[in-house]
């Protein structure tokens, strides 16, 4: 029993520490994962999977694949498909069946895989995984609509993907393709609409739960886990594998819905995805034996060459064809399809229903999934961020500026950059400011900043600064202290501290904890905001050699409160306390001034 318990504290503690890792070294959680279940499991024996859990391994990871699946749905809302919906559904249309038929090529040409086998590899292969891109895409923060669709087939193409493998299975299992061929259509059919409508069953209990108050705030998040599971296992006694398929539409339909927030719930799932991958992909990686010759054979690396080399960008080229997507994008989108937790499960599973199969050598699938897994995700992960600031679909010194905040002052200032050409995006809890910000056509956001995983819902394709510019200190500090760690410590910047009642200045915050002061000292919130009540206004000015910064001093005085100075290329430069600047002749100065008298 101690040798269990160390066991299972071992997989927790080293997926935890792999994900720190990975996040300091600025590498895929997934690659360090599965390297540190390499060389607990068949490096040194210190991890036995099979011998913690037993027979509860695959129900375990089973579980556990339909909570990171249903997380994911979580993070899909139907309005971003006004734009890319058809992109998506091509993706997972014909991008599927791209990929299904080239990899099943290849496995029979170049694996020299049986060909029921083939078919059944093929069709493994064609998930792509949340679990992977979701990291890659806030590390590369691609612009715009790509990023939105390389989400979007990630996290769908996952139920689908498993759905499909499964039902490859069940007719090699029934006897053969011809055999099992209606078993597979009507099986498909029965997935579908299992999947579909269950899902949204549980959806609408869990929306109906909340809108009504029949649990406490404290059983919220217990309650939809474990209508989660409930909603996984129904489906799939219903039909085999539509379970992950139900999850994720439950996601995205709770995601999509207007009736009440679930910002509580999603932020329960994104701790626990974390651990559960964490685990999941310790435990796996910990059963293989790195002995196995299938690693390092040239035909393995030709292979999986071959799929991040032809088949992707197959399957992309005739899924975007005659879309509004450039050619920029499609090519990115053909550099982006990491294989993930889903096909390392699903091969794992696939292998043991096979052993029982006389005349298949199916004891390849699960050292070849994941010799596809570590090489998508090392080439996809390293490569990535270079291909896309190259192509110029995410920008390597992004100038836009993501302001929490949204007062009156506030939105005359975001008015002023986005008139400049600044990106800019405004987070507010407060709806009146945010509703105020969206009739002057700036993009605005109605979410508390500090929420765990306020950042996915926020697009920061184009932003490389955080301005905290609310009137609670605290929440600037906090807001500056969290965005440092995705944006960067030097990026991320916030009002001065205000006076205490009693009139004396608040006792600085350590500057580890803060962001870095804006504007000048005094520049507070009242401050600013007073002026602005008072006729201040946000001014542009164009400084050269006839009128120079002197001169701009000369005309609107010390009370005129420099903001930014705008350079060449649109390059913005944030004033600061410790860094207040000289402005010259060829740069546009924003500041806020009280005209002169005519």
């Amino acid at each position: 029993m101690d040798e269990l318990l160390i066991g299972l504290a071992s997989v927790i503690v080293l997926g935890i520490g792999a994900q720190w890792l990975a996040w300091r070294i600025r590498l895929p959680a997934i690659l360090l994962l599965l390297i540190v279940g390499f060389v607990a499991g068949p490096v040194f024996g210190l991890i036995h999977p099979d011998e913690i859990f037993g027979d509860l391994l695959f129900p375990i990871v089973s579980l556990s694949v339909a909570i990171i699946l249903f997380e994911g749905g979580l993070s899909l809302n139907v309005a971003e498909l006004a734009e890319i919906g058809r992109v998506v559904r091509n993706l997972i249309g014909v991008g599927i069946l791209v990929t299904w038929a080239a990899a099943t090529l290849l496995a029979y040409a170049v694996l020299q895989f049986d060909l029921q086998i083939a078919v059944l590899f093929g069709a493994l292969l064609v998930v792509t995984g949340p679990t992977v891109i979701v990291p890659l895409l806030r590390q590369i923060r691609p612009d715009g609509r790509v990023g939105d669709a390389i989400k979007w087939e990630g996290i769908v193409n996952d139920p689908i993907g498993a759905i499909l493998a499964v039902l490859v299975l069940e007719a090699i299992l029934a006897g053969g393709f011809e055999a099992g061929l209606s078993v597979a259509l009507v099986g498909i059919l029965k997935a579908t609409l299992t999947g579909t409508v269950v899902g949204l069953i549980g959806a609408a209990i869990i929306v109906a739960v909340l809108r009504y108050h029949l649990v406490p705030d404290y059983l919220q998040n217990p309650l939809a886990l474990s209508l989660v599971v409930l909603v996984f296992a129904i489906s799939n006694e219903l039909q085999s594998e539509s379970g992950l398929l139900a999850v994720t539409l439950m996601g995205a339909a709770l995601a999509s819905q207007q009736f009440v927030t679930v910002r509580h719930i999603v932020e329960f799932k994104e701790n626990l995805r974390v651990l559960l991958i964490s685990a999941l992909f310790v435990m796996l990686a910990a059963r293989l034996p790195l002995n196995d010759p299938v690693y390092w054979s040239p035909r393995s690396l030709a292979f999986v060459a071959a799929l991040i080399l032809i088949v992707r960008p197959a399957a992309v080229a005739l899924a975007t064809l005659g879309s509004q997507f450039n050619w920029k994008e499609r090519v990115f989108l053909g550099f982006m399809a990491p294989r993930g937790i889903v096909a390392a499960a699903v091969a794992s599973l696939f292998a043991i229903e096979l052993s029982h199969v006389p005349g298949l050598a199916a004891d390849r699938l699960v050292p070849l999934t994941f010799l596809v897994i570590v090489g998508t995700v090392t080439v996809y992960g390293i490569a990535a961020p270079f291909a896309a600031h190259r192509l110029g679909v995410a920008t390597p010194n992004p100038q836009g500026l993501l302001i929490v905040g949204a007062a009156q002052w506030v939105r005359d200032l975001a008015e002023v950059l986005v008139g400049n050409k600044i990106r800019v995006a405004l987070v507010d809890a407060n709806w009146a400011n945010v509703a105020a910000a969206r009739r002057a056509g700036l993009k605005a956001y109605y979410l508390n900043v500090l929420d765990d995983g306020a950042d996915d819902h926020i697009d920061l394709y184009g932003i490389g600064r955080l301005l905290a510019l609310t009137p609670n200190d605290e929440v600037n500090a906090l807001a500056a202290l969290h965005f440092g760690e995705v944006l960067g410590r030097s990026n991320v910047y916030q009002l001065p501290l205000g006076e205490k009642p009693s009139g004396k200045r608040r006792e600085s915050i350590p500057e580890h904890l803060r962001g870095r002061w804006v504007f000048r000292r005094d520049a507070t919130h009242e401050y600013l905001s007073s002026r602005v009540e008072a006729g201040a206004t946000i001014k542009r000015t164009n400084l050269s050699a006839e009128f120079t910064y002197a001169d701009f001093r000369e005309r609107y005085g010390e009370a005129a409160v420099p903001l930014f100075l705008i350079g060449d290329r649109g390059k913005l430069s944030i004033i600061t306390v410790s860094d207040p600047l000289t402005p010259r002749a060829g740069q546009t100065l924003l500041s806020l001034v009280d005209e002169p008298d005519r």
